[in-house]
């Protein structure tokens, strides 16, 4: 399962984010190091379902649908946040870094009114430069990559030299722990221009340049600008947005996301995550204060954003930065059903240009062994082992008994 990791400093909102995303009960307190010990949940991404086009409503085994939108399930993590020297062990640093190494990608919650300093402390807002938490995480996560690597690369690097062994599979297989891969790892060398005949030859600048290189391509991130919704926010963000081009960066407001799903849980209002309205369902239910809320966040971030944020972070992170899709695999193409007779049981989150016999291995591990070919729904035609699937694809693998 697709893992997403909640990084960032503390006190920036980033527990209630993850807990936004996934209503988990979590500790959520404007103190430093409020999280102690990493958080795991479920959160969901969301895609159009293909019941929609068969005018049949599917019965999903993981996650759930709602109004022909299908939401699948990933899995959240909520680690400790980071101060500046973490990756020397300041803070809760080295636990910290330690929780995110089979993290997929990661959402860089930040605060982007400005009212929390380099320590996790609140200060008046607007008076801390958000562009800073940007960096100085980015420095954090690249020098962790480049303390993994240069621990025992001497040693490391002199053994593939004198054994002649390919740099690319042996660094691949050395760190496999970290969920790196070797198209990763190759693209980073070609990238810094380094030899990789020669990597013993390499120098502490060379090495550190190559690890975050790496860190760049295995370990993606977005940033969430959080709490928007604050006067003067907007300013933060124009800025940062000019300053970091290459950043996918997305307003939000997780207390609002929070609050919409915690009404809606609650049965007073009807929220479906990413929208941009809401509808009251009980207004008699509702007391003034709440009203008062449910007014701010219509008016301050529905409206003039489009959404909270909060559940475009999460489709961001999986779908541009990770480039993953969904497919929806079948027993039965006419009826689009499994084995029991389910319609659409399965949603699985898969990457771009997959093909038929490796989605058949993601399915069950015997698909792949004894797989014979597919059929896929649009045109009810065959498709062979190398057919690459496109995202909403519903597809039936056919394998031998």
């Amino acid at each position: 399962m697709v893992l997403i990791a909640m990084i960032g400093k503390t006190n920036t909102g980033k527990s209630t984010f993850f807990k936004a995303t996934t209503l988990a009960n979590v500790e959520i307190s404007n103190r430093v190091f409020t999280t102690i010990k990493p958080n795991h949940a479920m959160g969901f991404v969301k895609a159009e379902c293909p019941e929609t086009k068969i005018g049949s409503k599917c019965n999903p085994n993981h996650g759930y649908c709602k109004d022909g939108i299908r939401f699948i399930p990933v899995e959240m993590l909520d680690v400790a946040g980071l101060v500046p020297g973490a990756h020397e062990g300041k803070g809760l640093g080295l636990q910290f870094l330690d929780d995110l190494r089979q993290a997929d990608a990661f959402i860089h919650v930040i605060d982007i009114s400005g009212s929390t300093n380099d320590q996790g402390e609140s200060v008046e807002k607007g008076t801390y430069d958000p562009a800073k938490d940007v960096e100085f995480l980015e420095t954090e996560i690249g020098e962790w990559f480049f303390g993994l690597l240069k621990k025992n690369w001497a040693k490391f690097s002199k053994d593939v030299e004198m054994q002649k062994k390919k740099l690319v599979e042996s660094l691949t297989i050395q760190f496999s722990g970290l969920k790196i891969t070797e198209s990763q790892v190759s693209e980073s060398i070609r990238k810094t221009g380094l030899n990789a005949e020669t990597p013993a030859q390499w120098s502490e600048k060379d090495l550190k340049k190559f690890s975050f290189e790496l860190r760049k391509l295995s370990k993606k991130m977005i940033i969430a600008a959080n709490k928007i919704d604050v006067p003067g926010s907007e300013k933060n963000l124009k800025r940062l947005k000019d300053k970091f081009p290459g950043y996918i960066i997305i307003p939000c407001s997780a207390e609002s996301e929070l609050a919409l799903k915690e009404a809606d849980h609650h049965g007073l209002i009807e929220y479906t995550p990413g929208d941009n309205e809401f509808g009251i369902k009980n207004p008699e239910g509702l007391n003034k204060k709440q009203r008062q809320g449910l007014d701010f966040v219509k008016k301050n971030v529905l409206e003039k954003y489009g959404s909270t944020g909060v559940q475009e972070c999460l489709n961001a992170a999986v779908f541009r930065l990770l480039k993953y899709i969904v497919a929806y695999p079948v027993a039965n193409i006419n009826h689009l059903t499994n084995k029991k007779g389910k319609v659409l049981p399965d949603a699985l989150l898969v990457p771009d240009k997959i093909t038929l016999k490796e989605f058949a291995g993601k399915v069950h591990t015997e698909m792949a062994e004894k797989f014979i070919g597919g059929i896929d729904f649009e045109k009810k035609r065959k498709i062979g082992a190398d057919y690459q699937l496109s995202n909403g694809e519903v597809v039936e693998i056919l394998f031998g008994k």
